[in-house]
């Protein structure tokens, strides 16, 4: 079942290490947990979930590919500059499970980086040892 994630702003960057940890089934102990978003225009990275640095790569983002640029997709969504913003990101990421936790690093965090937002994002989350 896919966790379901709220996001506020056309670019938002939202911390969901802990929806990810609750989706790690209770008796899995060991093996890799991969996080997969269901959508062309947002991604997931690895990153520090400090509030300064969600809004630093927020404004990454648009310096790197501005709102409105003359975009040939623009004519049919409007939201071409999300759909290449995506293209810097990953739709996902692999976290190791040990004694069934994630095993990140002491400032690692899952982060879902909606560019088209604010929307309702579909997750899924599949361990495997």
């Amino acid at each position: 079942m896919p966790i379901q994630i709220e996001t506020t702003d056309r670019l938002d960057v939202v911390d969901i290490t802990a929806e990810v940890e609750r989706a790690v089934p209770a008796e899995f102990d060991s093996g890799l947990c991969t996080v997969f978003v269901e959508h062309t225009t947002a991604g997931v990275v690895v990153n520090e979930a400090e509030q300064r640095l969600l809004g630093d790569i927020e404004g990454y983002l648009e310096r790197l590919v501005p709102d409105a640029d003359g975009y040939a997709h623009d004519e049919l969504d409007g939201n071409a500059d999300s759909h290449l913003r995506t293209l810097l990101l990953d739709e996902s990421v692999s976290v190791p499970v040990r004694e069934g936790a994630l095993a990140l690093g002491t400032w690692q965090s899952v982060l879902l980086v909606d560019c088209d937002g604010p929307r309702t994002r579909s997750v899924t989350v599949t361990c495997t040892s």
